[in-house]
């Protein structure tokens, strides 16, 4: 028998959870900490690199009974407001330095970005899909390079998080499709185009790209194991938002493999609209469920439905816990972070970015929770990592949130 997904109702909005025992197995060999020094070495020689902060918050976990709870704020990753970057960055210079017949280690980054490799590679047009971060991060990417980029966005998409793309110079296309048709509408026009695809998900035939977003990744969460050993601290859990999975995906293949004798446990949030992983999670196969429809909420980043199958993998293997997650968990995680406790700092974080703080105040005080709360061992030995993963890329949706709350149901659950 698979899983059973349990539903809470909470302020009349569906909680959803399933947890279960990991199978566990080998950490993912192109994944692990040795390939995580090399796109670190990559990341280091671009311009503007800097190590993003782990922010401790020892009020609040004192407050909610646990050992520690730490953030990766990537809110100011490259001064483009979101992790994403690291992905298309790293991903674009393996292209060039394939199209160059050249090692991406051995190969100086001033010479990836001169004229010389310009002239030698010709044009290359990138294409993407993306809800607005990973599309900012190819574009900006393109720009280093000179070469031209074309961004395909769903319906709905952010005026900020638009004209933030074609600051960098990008062609962008605002579909009136959802998430998953705009990928398969950016794949179209590059097959029609000669372009070259840059996307953050796989599919049969596409799997090159795909895999060195995935390994960019990696700069972020080697970072902050390397920032919780000089604290003393070991995670006990950690708490991964989700779209496709390819950023849950390689957080996970990273920790197992840094962590073999003591791995943290792996829960995984999606919004409810847009829950595919946990709706894999939850098939009686075990195969990658696809999850139609709008799919949507306010987490425009983690609006997909259809998953990642490389990240899937990794994630039924190593996850013990799915939650799909009302909206208001996303707007409650944006104001605890910017309104701290007195003597913690306050974080400016985005919808996809504070989704696992919103769920922790959930988990903590909800009494329809407090089984769910001790299955995953939320105590007082507890040490929870959470990622930031976006600023305020949508300014006015985020003064809205802060300010008065973005919908009706945003302050439900605060019991």
């Amino acid at each position: 028998m698979p899983p059973r997904v349990a539903t809470v109702q909470i302020s009349g909005q569906a909680f959803r959870h399933l947890l279960r025992e990991a199978p566990g197995g080998p950490a993912p060999d192109t994944l692990g900490r040795s390939v995580a020094r090399k796109t670190r070495r990559f990341h280091r020689r671009l311009p503007g690199y800097s190590p993003t902060p782990l922010v401790a918050l020892d009020g609040l976990a004192r407050a909610w009974g646990l050992a520690g709870i730490l953030v990766k704020d990537e809110s100011s990753r490259f001064g483009l407001g979101a992790f994403k970057v690291l992905g298309g960055s790293y991903a674009v210079a393996k292209l060039v330095c394939a199209r160059l017949g050249r090692d991406i280690e051995t190969t100086d980054y001033q010479e990836l970005i001169g004229d010389e490799t310009r002239r030698r590679v010709g044009r290359i047009t990138l294409a993407t899909a993306t809800d607005g971060n990973h599309g900012r991060g190819v574009a900006w990417a393109a720009q280093q390079i000179g070469q031209p980029a074309v961004v395909f966005m769903p319906r709905g998409s952010a005026a900020a998080r638009v004209a933030s793309i074609r600051a960098h110079g990008a062609r962008v296309v605002v579909t009136d499709l959802n998430y998953d048709d705009t990928v398969r509408l950016a794949w179209q026009q590059a097959r029609e185009h000669g372009w070259e695809v840059v996307q953050d998900t796989a599919w049969e035939g596409y799997r090159d790209i795909p895999r060195w977003i995935m390994q960019g990744y990696l700069t972020l969460v080697d970072e902050a194991a390397d920032q919780m050993t000089a604290l003393g601290r070991h995670p006990t859990h950690v708490f991964l938002q989700a779209g496709v999975g390819a950023f849950a995906g390689t957080m996970t293949g990273y920790l197992v493999d840094r962590y073999p004798d003591n791995p943290p446990r792996i829960v995984i949030m999606e919004p409810n609209a847009a829950a595919c992983l946990l709706a894999s999670a939850a098939s009686a196969d075990g195969r990658p469920q696809t999850v139609g429809g709008d799919l949507a909420t306010i987490m425009a980043g983690l609006a997909c439905g259809e998953p990642h199958p490389a990240a899937w993998n990794i994630l039924r293997t190593f996850a013990c816990g799915f939650l799909g997650c009302p909206d208001f968990t996303a707007a409650n995680g944006m104001r605890i972070l910017a309104h701290p406790l007195a003597g913690d700092p306050a974080i400016e974080a985005g919808e996809s970015g504070a989704v696992g703080l919103g769920v922790l105040d959930l988990l903590i005080k909800a009494p329809s929770l407090a089984d769910l709360k001790n299955e995953l061992g939320l105590g007082p030995d507890a040490t929870l990592l959470f990622f930031n993963t976006e600023g305020a890329t949508d300014p006015e949706n985020y003064r809205r949130i802060l300010w008065y709350g973005r919908h009706p149901d945003d302050t439900a659950g605060r019991t």
